[in-house]
């Protein structure tokens, strides 16, 4: 999101609507999302409260998305243990855990995009999502499964080896 323009509010209504005060109109989800990936920053208050909603309503869009046909950005194994970390004692922790790495890996994704293209940053995504799901055991206190060793050099059939194998491992515990 951009520092130097200000938040934009958006007004929640009781009927569900979303009216953007900015441009005076009624805006969907979706609307919000693009507004994202435009590098806007918006605060979600409800109407008649005032109180700021724009946590669930932030989560409401996520759900949407992951909602709509083809992939998924959100892994299974990613929400079980997300999930299980719920009253765990390192609850506390992870929302700036999770704030951290989501920075950390647009600055490097970015980074990475620019200078290799899409393919490097496609094994960038796995070799951080692969870390966050350790860390993510390592809080819940599971510890980790031995690692693949990488056949003739080929790191990304690895890395895919050690991500089947812990999904594998989250899946049996989570049953």
């Amino acid at each position: 999101m951009t520092a130097a323009a200000a938040k934009i509010t958006i007004k929640k209504y009781a009927n569900r609507r979303l009216y953007d005060t900015e441009s005076s109109t009624y805006v969907t989800l979706d609307r919000l999302a693009q507004m994202i990936r435009e590098g806007r920053d918006f605060v979600v208050l409800d109407a008649k409260s005032g109180e700021d909603i724009t946590h669930q309503v932030l989560t409401q869009i996520i759900v949407e998305e992951e909602a709509r046909g083809g992939a998924t950005m959100l892994p299974a194994s990613f929400l079980r243990q997300l999930i299980g970390l719920y009253g765990n004692s390192m609850q506390t922790m992870v929302p700036q855990y999770l704030d951290a790495a989501m920075a950390n890996f647009s600055k490097n994704g970015a980074a990475f995009k620019d200078a290799f293209g899409s393919s490097l940053f496609a094994d960038l995504a796995k070799r951080q999502m692969a870390l966050f799901e350790q860390s993510a055991k390592a809080f819940a206190g599971v510890q980790p499964e031995a690692k693949p060793a990488a056949a003739n050099g080929d790191d990304v059939e690895a890395l895919k080896a050690e991500l089947d194998a812990l999904r594998a491992k989250v899946d049996r515990l989570g049953r």
